[in-house]
């Protein structure tokens, strides 16, 4: 009976309309919209990666080698599994053109293929012409950026290495290109037999070599992937098929895609805050109704039943219309994401994303209203026409408060599901948790403050107003600090954690850094090259060593990756070298290092901290793939080393006599004036075509290019918090608005100017906004110093220019919301005020 009675009641409280409730929806709809457009983006982009799988990879699959080409047997596999077999190569080299006024280089990401390429796809060129017409007679293909950096047009030559070639066309569409991964320069595309006497492939150099298999279509890859793993892992084989064509790109977007929801779990978590707020207002509007009803008979569970239906029904409304805009803004603008992505996508309606979107709304919905909700049901007829759900008590009947540590624990549970981070989930739910937290504290402190400031305030009567209304029993100031602060908080954290790593990465590491990564040396080639830099007064320091790649498959007799799981020293071929003795700078930590001349057998230096985190100890046997070739060697000793220089790192470093006799290569670091930088790329590519120099600046470029647009999508989630949270300090405004001009009405009747009642309401905006900035930056620095320090391990300084715009922002938010719905309290006529409130 209870619940039918409820629900009469609901429906006709329902007949009112949207009145009050309109801030209620916005919030609600702008989070879930939030959450479920990033998912359905994230899902149109894994769609388009599955879908076009194949011609990313460029065949239903690839075998990759690290430095070697295939061998007869792997050949002869490859022929018998597929229908048709694509060999391409992929390095780096210096593009040259010499002129009469000296030369120009540039730094190329080269593709040489064979006459099979592409196998799917289409290379689109300008001029149109078919791929195997471009590059007959020694021609080549390169990206417009680089032809035109180069001053190339088609007809002209350019060499790499010892290579004369001549530029046939420029790529409009490459079908393989994302599947390539992260490349330091853009691509130039020529024939792998026209590198004979480059000098670029020789043994030892750096290169991988990519075959690309068109599969029978009754062929099934799990089986085919098997065959050739259980045949060739060993020799260094990897294996890639079309259904992870573009696996970094991938991985990339699903972790940032994932990041960026819990951004709007931020946001749907300060429109909580004003789903709470107008719940809490909308029910001191109904406290005579409630009264009425309980004097009539009404139960507890009747008047909560009531409002939780009808706030049931509204929340539903209000995640349909977020489910709506989430889902048709990107079908919307999927022109232009199809048009600035390098990517495919296949936009449609995607279920998925959007009851995850849904999930989220209705706990948090339930999170944030089940408070106010009860204290409803704690108006008694006694208190008729009294400000009931003012005077409640603070904490609800206890089974309110284990129902909302359980849909709390729910929607932390669901958030680490989804996401399929549960650290950074717990880290999320723990920085917003903590943020209201202080936040709240910082609320009762600032009315306290404001209360105990008054009497400083003799003879400013306008400020005197203001912070008579801060302090005052209203809770307003509680709702702007929250609304505002959370949503200034992620946006401080944001900025904090992007600054500093700008700063890493521009400042501090190009001070570190050195100037050239020098690559692909050949042995017969050190000593001109150290004569041509260690002799350059502008040169600092000269880092030099062997190098070659190799791949560790087995540790202590068991499969590697089985071992270290997904760590990224086994998900690949990574640098080795090898050392008779460390040198000045080498520090080791554990264990002790194979006498100058030992020929004993292979052991293996690794790198501590990579070591600790696989679980690697003094005694461990490894097995590494060089070239095809295993080679057995055992961990002596553990040493320090620093990736975050950009200098020479190895994670493996072996005795001389194990690998010194297969083909390798030489790279260097140079330390160098920048104004010398040129002046030693030139002489360096001159003597020797074939050796490729990376430029540190222009890597880091590269990286902050990439960081910039990572950085400008999460700016733009937390810009949608931010949305939320000024639609809050909408709604506290509104709702403020009767209680403004009575005041105004009091002070006009008092003598009171309108030029001196704006500008109190002015102060207290401005004083609110600007408290709200200030704990929104505290928590904001707190959580990026905690991000930067535990997460990334890197140094924190706070980011001062971010810091003035939080707290500069807060001020501006609260001013332009609360001036919104000034105008009406100062415009009515005291008289009528004051009758109607009698």
């Amino acid at each position: 009976m209870s619940l039918r009675t409820a629900a009469r009641f609901a429906r006709r409280e329902l007949r009112g309309g949207l009145s009050g409730f309109r801030i209620f929806l916005a919030c609600l709809a702008l989070g879930v919209a939030a959450i479920s457009g990033v998912g359905s983006v994230r899902s149109a982009i894994e769609a388009g990666l599955t879908d076009q799988g194949a011609i990313l990879l460029g065949g239903d699959a690839q075998v990759k080698l690290t430095y070697r080409f295939a061998t007869e047997e792997e050949l002869a596999w490859m022929d018998s599994v597929a229908d048709r077999v694509s060999e391409v190569t992929d390095f780096r080299s210096m593009a040259t053109v010499p002129r009469e006024d000296g030369t120009d280089r540039a730094l190329t990401q080269v593709k040489s293929v064979d006459d099979a390429y592409p196998l799917l796809g289409e290379l689109v060129l300008e001029p149109a012409m078919p791929v195997d017409a471009a590059l007959a007679d020694r021609g080549g293909i390169m990206a417009r950026v680089l032809a035109d950096r180069l001053g190339l047009t088609p007809g002209d030559t350019f060499r790499l290495g010892d290579g004369e070639f001549t530029l046939r066309a420029t790529i409009v569409t490459e079908p393989d290109d994302a599947g390539d991964g992260f490349g330091l320069g853009p691509r130039t595309i020529v024939a792998t037999s026209d590198l004979d006497g480059s000098g670029l492939l020789a043994p030892g150099s750096l290169y991988e070599t990519e075959y690309r298999l068109d599969l029978p279509d009754e062929a099934d890859l799990d089986t085919v992937a098997a065959d050739a793993l259980g045949r060739f892992e060993e020799n260094g084989m990897r294996w890639r098929d079309a259904r992870t064509g573009a696996p970094g790109v991938s991985r990339f977007i699903d972790r940032l895609g994932r990041f960026l929801v819990l951004v709007g779990l931020s946001g749907l978590a300060v429109g909580g805050i004003g789903v709470s707020a107008a719940v809490r207002a909308y029910l001191a509007q109904k406290t005579s109704v409630i009264a009425t009803l309980r004097t009539l008979g009404a139960t507890r569970q009747t008047i909560f039943l009531t409002y939780f239906l009808q706030i049931g029904a509204l929340s539903l409304l209000g995640i349909a219309m977020g489910l709506v805009l989430g889902a048709a803004v990107p079908l919307l603008f999927a022109p232009i994401i199809q048009n600035a992505l390098p990517i495919p996508t296949v936009f449609t309606l995607y279920p998925a994303p959007l009851l995850e979107a849904a999930l989220y709304g209705v706990l948090t919905a339930a999170l944030f209203t089940l408070w106010p909700l009860a204290r409803a049901e704690e108006v008694r007829a006694a208190t008729l026409f009294r400000d009931a759900l003012g005077s409640a008590r603070v904490l609800p009947a206890r089974r309110y408060v284990i129902a909302t540590g359980v849909l709390l624990a729910v929607l932390v549970l669901a958030a680490a599901l989804f996401s399929g981070s549960p650290e950074l989930t717990l880290w999320t739910a723990g920085g917003i948790l903590g943020s209201l937290i202080l936040l709240s504290g910082a609320a009762l402190l600032i009315r306290a403050a404001a209360r105990g400031s008054t009497r400083a305030a003799r003879g400013r009567p306008a400020l005197r107003w203001a912070l008579g209304s801060i302090g005052g029993p209203r809770e307003s100031a509680s709702a702007v600090v929250l609304s505002l602060g959370l949503g200034l908080a992620v946006l401080a954290a944001i900025g904090q954690i992007d600054g500093n790593l700008r700063t890493a990465i521009q400042r501090e590491l190009p001070d570190r850094a050195p100037s050239y990564f020098f690559v692909d040396i050949q042995k017969d080639q050190m000593p001109g090259f150290l004569d041509r830099v260690e002799n350059d007064p502008a040169v600092s320091r000269v880092d030099s060593a062997p190098m070659m790649r190799g791949v560790i498959t087995r540790i202590n007799g068991r499969p590697a990756r089985e071992v270290a799981g997904g760590h990224w020293v086994v998900r690949g071929d990574r640098g080795i070298t090898y050392a008779a003795q460390p040198d000045s700078r080498t520090t080791v930590t554990a264990g002790t290092w194979w006498p100058e001349d030992y020929s004993g057998p292979p052991q293996v230096s690794f790198a501590a901290e990579e070591a600790e985190e696989i679980g690697l100890k003094l005694g461990d046997a490894i097995t590494i793939n060089i070239l095809g070739r295993d080679i057995d060697a055992t961990i002596t000793s553990f040493r320090e080393v620093d990736f975050s220089t950009a200098g020479i790192g190895f994670v493996l470093t072996m005795n001389p006599a194990a690998v010194e006799s297969a083909p390798h290569t030489f790279i260097s670091t140079v330390y160098a004036e920048e104004e010398a930088e040129a002046a030693i790329l030139r002489d360096v590519a001159d003597a020797y075509p074939n050796i490729t120099a990376i430029r540190i600046r222009d890597a880091i470029a590269r990286v902050t290019e990439l960081l910039e647009s990572v950085g400008a999508a999460i700016r733009w989630g937390a810009a949608a918090t931010l949305l939320t949270g000024f639609l809050v300090l909408i709604g506290a405004a509104a709702a403020g608005e009767t209680a403004r001009t009575y005041e105004s009405a009091v002070l006009k009747t008092l003598g009171a100017s309108r030029r001196r009642i704006l500008q109190s309401f002015a102060l207290r905006s401005a004083l609110l906004g600007g408290a709200a900035g200030l704990v929104a930056l505290a928590a904001g620095i707190l959580g990026g110093w905690a991000i930067m320090t535990f997460v990334m391990e890197a140094d924190f300084a706070v980011v001062w220019p971010n810091a003035l715009a939080v707290v500069t922002g807060g001020v501006l938010a609260t001013l332009v919301a609360g001036l919104i719905f000034a105008w009406r309290p100062l415009s009515v006529r005291p008289a009528a005020v004051l009758r109607a409130s009698e």
